[in-house]
């Protein structure tokens, strides 16, 4: 009941459908997605609101809830509460990116070491170029219940090298409701760890989705000269691909009326 309670508590309305299921393919976040508990700032309360917000769970009930996690997982990936009354664990992130992101032109793979000292390969040219990020990716990230969304979502540019602007991108939570798949996009400060640990570790429950951060209107001042660019050369092609697809519609049309027209010009009235 704890565990339930706490669950509704961080649901809310604004949801809409979501596409496909992805494959899985998994890497472990750095050290640096983790954080002291003292290093957490509390919320800043904007508006003030008569409604007294729920209290936060105490470390006896999250030791509670995380034992409750960890018998339904089926694999290694438990959650390990701190002295501190932290914890750690893991997520499953799909990216279903629509747009081209930018990454440095050149660029080794990283290896062990770039990994170990943290050497960001990023850093080492300027030269930039850009591509499709395939929709199949799947990351699987191990991070503190001190992590939050706007972290998760750096990381995961860091991970693929990504130079973009974080802000052109939004995480979101991807649910089931009476036979529908729903998502809501998550705010920078909540805490990805905390609401698998409530949904319990069940992906149909709730999954995590990296999308383009959909504000509406495109915001062009945020891209550089060269992605722009770029972004007209797509444009150009998938126009004239386009072009060729709706020429080669009308040509085959256009025959086939020809040939009727044939057959029945040798045909009596």
């Amino acid at each position: 009941l704890l565990v339930d309670d706490l669950w509704q508590r961080s649901m809310s309305s604004g949801y809409c459908s979501l596409d496909e299921e992805l494959e899985d393919c998994f890497f472990t976040a750095k050290t640096t997605f983790f954080r002291s508990a003292q290093s957490k700032a509390p919320a800043k309360n904007v508006t003030p609101t008569a409604e007294e917000k729920p209290k936060a769970p105490t470390v006896q009930e999250i030791e509670q809830i995380i034992n409750s996690y960890n018998a339904k997982v089926t694999n290694c990936f438990v959650m390990k509460l701190n002295e501190d009354g932290t914890y750690t664990g893991f997520i499953k992130v799909h990216l279903k990116l629509r747009r081209p992101v930018t990454v440095p032109a050149g660029i080794r793979p990283q290896s062990i070491y770039d990994a170990l000292k943290e050497v960001n390969l990023a850093d080492m040219t300027d030269k930039r170029t850009s591509f499709y990020l395939p929709l199949d990716a799947v990351k699987q990230l191990h991070i503190s219940s001190t992590t939050t969304v706007s972290e998760v979502i750096q990381g995961l540019l860091k991970k693929f090298m990504v130079v973009d602007n974080p802000q052109k991108f939004a995480l979101f939570k991807e649910m089931q409701r009476d036979g529908q798949v729903l998502f809501q996009k998550l705010s920078l400060t909540e805490y990805p760890l905390y609401l698998r640990l409530l949904a319990g570790p069940d992906t149909d429950v709730l999954s995590f989705v990296l999308k383009e951060n959909e504000t509406g209107e495109v915001e062009w001042d945020a891209f550089s000269i060269p992605e722009l660019q770029n972004f007209l050369m797509i444009l150009d092609r998938e126009e004239k691909d386009k072009i060729q697809q709706v020429q080669k519609k009308y040509s085959k049309f256009k025959q086939r009326l020809e040939e009727t027209l044939k057959e029945a010009g040798g045909k009596p009235g």
